[in-house]
This record gives C-alpha cells, sequence and structure tokens, in this order.
C-alpha cells in the first residue's frame, strides 16, 4: 500500500484531493495560485512503501496540538503589574474565562487523525467498527509562565483548566477517552518575563524540545495554537520556517488591549492568513471561526466543525452573556463563516 505523509498544503494542491472548501480557503491568501503551487512543492508530498494498516501500524502521523495558555485558552485579562504584562492583553473576556469552543477545537484537531487512520484500517483490513485503540495525543502546553514560579502557576491534574479538556475527551459522541488531557508543560523563566521580546525565542526552543519525542516526525505532527498578544506569532513562524514538514500548521487567536467598545461595526481586524514555507499561518478571532479554517484545510472533519459550534453557543449561553454583546457578535460572524464552510465542503 502506498502510503501519502501527511503534508496537508502540498497533499491539498498537488494530489488533486482539493476539496471546495479548501479551494475557497486558497482564495483567500494573499498571493496567487503560482506562488501557492510553488509553496506547495517545497513541501513535497512523500511516497512510502508500507505494510497494510493494523494496530501497530499508522496510516497517517497523529496530531499533537501544541497550545499556549494565556489569551489562548483562557481570558489574561489584561492584568499588568508594573506595567509588566501578567500573562497577555485581552479585555474583552474576564480573567481565568476558558474562551468558547476552544477544548471542543482541540480535541477535533487531535481526534482528527485518529479518525483517518481507523477508516484506513477498516479499508484495508475489510473489518467494521473495530477500533485500531489509538488514543489522539495529549496537548502540550508552551507557556511563557516562569518556570521559577513554579509551585503557584504549574497546572495540577486537580486545577479547571486539566479538568475541561480531560472532561472533553471523556464525554466526546465519538472515540470518547479518558486518556486525553493536557501533556507535557514546558515552561518559560523569569528572564522573559523581564526582557518580554525573549518570549517568543523561549517557546520555540521549548518546541525544540517538545521533538525530541519523536526526531523523525513519523509518528506524531504537530499544529500551534497561539495568540498575537505574547510573542506567539514570532514563535509559530520561526516553527514553520525551521520545521515545515512535521508542523502542519499554526492558529493565532487575534486579542486587543482595547475595550471592544472602541471596535470598528465590522469588529476587530483580522489579518488574513498567510503561508511559510508552504504551511498556512491562521488568524482568528473565535474557535468557530478557527475551527472554519481548520475544516477548510482539511485538519478537521465537518462533524467536528458542527461540534465546536454547538459546544461554543453553548458556552455563552450558559454564561448569559447577553445579545448585542461583542462576544456574541463576534461568534455570530463566525458562525456564518461556519456554514458557509459546511455548504463549501458538502
Amino acid at each position: 500500500m502506498v502510503t501519502v505523509v501527511i503534508r496537508r498544503v502540498a497533499c491539498l494542491v498537488i494530489c488533486g484531493a482539493t476539496s471546495r472548501g479548501a479551494v475557497a480557503f486558497m482564495n483567500h491568501w494573499p498571493i496567487d495560485r503560482t506562488e501557492m503551487m510553488r509553496a506547495a512543492v517545497i513541501v513535497s508530498t512523500e511516497l512510502m512503501e508500507e505494510p497494510t494498516p493494523s494496530r501497530r501500524t499508522l496510516a497517517y502521523p497523529l496530531t499533537q496540538v501544541v497550545s499556549d495558555i494565556d489569551d489562548t485558552l483562557k481570558s489574561s485579562g489584561g492584568l499588568e503589574v508594573g506595567g509588566v504584562s501578567l500573562g497577555g492583553i485581552d479585555v474583552q473576556y474576564d480573567r481565568g474565562d476558558f474562551y468558547p469552543g476552544v477544548f471542543q477545537f482541540m480535541w477535533e484537531l487531535s481526534l482528527y487523525s485518529v479518525i483517518l487512520n481507523q477508516r484506513q484500517y477498516e479499508q484495508y483490513n475489510n473489518v467494521e467498527e473495530e477500533e485500531m485503540q489509538l488514543s489522539p495525543p495529549k496537548v502540550a502546553v508552551l507557556t511563557a509562565r516562569a518556570e521559577e514560579f513554579k509551585v503557584a502557576l504549574e497546572i495540577k491534574d486537580k486545577s479547571k483548566l486539566a479538568q475541561a479538556f480531560r472532561t472533553t475527551g471523556e464525554s466526546s459522541v465519538i472515540y470518547p477517552t479518558k486518556d486525553w488531557g493536557i501533556g507535557p508543560v514546558l515552561y518559560g523563566s523569569v528572564s522573559e518575563w523581564i526582557i518580554q521580546h525573549k518570549k517568543g525565542h523561549r517557546k520555540f526552543n521549548n518546541f525544540e524540545r517538545l521533538l525530541e519525542q519523536d526526531p523523525t516526525g513519523q509518528i506524531m505532527q504537530y499544529i500551534y495554537v497561539g495568540d498575537t498578544g505574547e510573542l506567539d506569532q514570532e514563535a509559530g513562524e520561526t516553527m514553520l520556517r525551521e520545521y515545515p514538514e512535521v508542523v502542519q500548521a499554526v492558529f493565532l487567536h487575534v486579542v486587543s488591549s482595547d475595550p471592544p467598545s472602541s471596535f470598528p461595526p465590522s469588529g476587530l481586524y483580522i489579518p488574513p492568513p498567510k503561508l511559510i514555507n508552504g504551511r498556512p499561518l491562521v488568524f482568528f478571532r473565535t474557535y468557530v471561526g478557527a475551527a472554519a479554517k481548520a475544516t477548510q484545510l482539511g485538519l478537521m472533519e465537518c462533524d467536528g466543525l458542527v461540534r465546536v459550534v454547538e459546544e461554543a453557543e453553548m458556552t455563552l449561553k450558559s454564561l448569559g452573556v447577553p445579545t448585542g454583546n461583542s462576544k456574541w457578535i463576534d461568534l455570530e460572524r463566525d458562525i456564518d463563516e461556519a456554514y458557509r464552510t459546511l455548504g463549501e465542503v458538502n
């Protein structure tokens, strides 16, 4: 059997596996189609002779989501001490609030490679509903939080953050598991809190440490999720430049230190996506918008996108956020994009 190692942008363009949704996404890139093709060739597909998929072999590498914490998973509230940010700049959500749909988004990204391997296993082994016993890789965390303050800032198993991850995996309507949640946590240091511009470099160095778990890149590939407030863009772009063969995409949550009341009627400006070494760097305002982009790129299935929409809506309703609030305005705008995406892909 010939297995295509997941190099998604290249596969979409070169292998003729382009869905209508992916075409729609490509049309938004600020480069022409010739440049898209050239960039895709850089990360060309590799064909390898592999045995028929079994419980011991993978047709596709597994996807590990790598995430920041503050202003990515939960809001920093824009808190500062002595002019130094304590984790981020976002003031739309209260400090400590989890962003609607964030855990479902990361679950769906982590799960998709398991779904692909399961389908391949069933197809080549002529079996149905017999699982390969794969679990989605746990989410790795790259944080600017200082390791010197780990006693106070450590993410413990009983923390609300860890519990939210576990609950998402356990309550999933497909492939529920108790084995998914927070995996390795790689911290920053006090020096990056003092000298802020070092944060991006430290996160990239920590990502290189994470790569040591699978130096070949044949078992694990990565999607980085960060935000625009703490030099995550610098870290993410460096990942794409240096490791395009294993980093599938970078998603950056657009946050602002300005109050939502100062935003124009069209909402906070969201930069257009771009390619680095043939890999996508995507900016988003809500996790529904991120899920729509992921679906367009072939990193998430349509049902997964629907589940992210449902979870995000349910979260805002449960918080009693009033209609007309900027949180609903942002979410509804991205829900519209999600439904357009579903129409294009289907």
